[in-house]
């Protein structure tokens, strides 16, 4: 039995479509509402929450591997859950910046919950991913109500990743040997600048899209208001503030894990297009 955390999410539910595709099971959805998951036919909805460790044990009933996104909740106390509960292999998703921002506080708690993992005796697989694809999501509002999108570092260009390619490198790590004991940086196949993920989507939609570029002090001023100063700080520094060779490398672990190429922004920004009408 595989449980897949985040199932409604971009990479779970993503996960969840390609082991169903791949004839992968039995499988499980974790999910706070099992009414509303739409998932594959012969996937099991499950209800539980990551934020309260103690709702999980019937979803763990016979699980021997998990997918786990971290940072979600108590890290420390799910992944006891999981271990008395029998779990033999987690596949985590961290971040890429364990490996290239370790001083900023989200990349600290990142290494922690890998850390806690290592030591807890289960098998484990850790991802560590760059800038999501699905970050651009961000600016639909704006882009659906015919706004100008604002953004810093208009012009620093990241190896964004699509998550279905993270769901796809978890996908083998799940399921085919030689994966146990590994930690994999993922990234997409270019770099990509916000400027042209925002041309990308304009495209997709067969519209021009307003894009204009504005400070870091604006662009703090914005997220702190949501995510806290610490928070917009570190986010700014990651994609263009503090950017550094290892953040922006383009690695080509996608496709030497699956055996196909990782999916480009545009690609990406197709797929999703109706988000942004």
């Amino acid at each position: 039995m595989i449980l897949v955390t985040g199932a409604t999410g971009n990479i779970g539910s993503a996960l969840l479509k390609e082991l169903h595709a791949h004839g992968v099971g039995p499988l499980r959805g974790l999910t706070r509402d099992a009414a509303r998951a739409a998932f594959p036919d012969g996937v099991e909805a499950v209800e539980g929450d990551l934020a309260e460790p103690a709702s999980l044990k019937p979803a763990l009933d016979g699980v021997r591997s998990l997918f786990l996104l971290s940072r979600l909740g108590p890290d420390a106390d799910i992944l006891e859950a999981a271990r008395q509960a029998g779990v033999r292999h987690v596949v985590l998703v961290s971040s890429i910046t364990v490996r290239t921002h370790p001083h900023l506080g989200p990349a600290g708690e990142n290494l922690a919950v890998e850390q806690a993992l290592k030591a807890s005796g289960m098998d484990w697989t850790v991802l560590r991913p760059t800038q999501f694809a699905s970050n651009a999501l961000m600016w639909a509002a704006a882009i659906s109500g015919h706004e100008t999108v604002h953004a810093p570092y208009a012009d620093t260009a990241l190896p964004t990743v699509h998550p279905a390619d993270i769901a796809s490198v978890a996908r083998v790590a799940l399921t085919e040997p030689g994966h146990r004991g590994r930690t994999y940086a993922l990234t997409g196949p270019e770099p990509v600048t916000a400027r042209q993920q925002v041309e990308a989507i304009a495209a997709a939609l067969g519209r021009r899209i307003p894009f204009a570029e504005i400070s870091r002090r604006q662009a703090h001023a914005r997220m702190a208001a949501v995510f806290g100063a610490d928070a917009a700080d570190a986010v700014l520094d990651v994609t263009g503030g503090d950017v550094n060779d290892e953040l922006l490398m383009v690695r080509d672990t996608v496709s030497q894990i699956t055996g196909i190429p990782a999916r480009p922004f545009r690609q990406w920004a197709a797929e999703n297009v109706d988000a942004f009408r």
